[in-house]
């Protein structure tokens, strides 16, 4: 049976790091200049950053 930290603050704190590298990933794809980054940039940004954040904390 696992621990209460196990079953509540381990996934909590997963989804804040996961949510807050997702976000800050996002916003550093249009930080240079906003007009010029187009749509393309932060939607590859946002994508990646999903992926990325999905495999580093996906076994938590």
């Amino acid at each position: 049976r696992p621990h209460w930290y196990e079953r509540h603050v381990q996934p909590c704190l997963a989804e804040l790091l996961g949510t807050a590298l997702f976000i800050f990933i996002g916003c550093l794809a249009v930080l240079e200049e906003p007009g010029a980054a187009g749509r393309l940039q932060p939607a590859l940004a946002h994508g990646l950053a999903l992926a990325v954040t999905g495999t580093v904390l996906g076994d938590i």
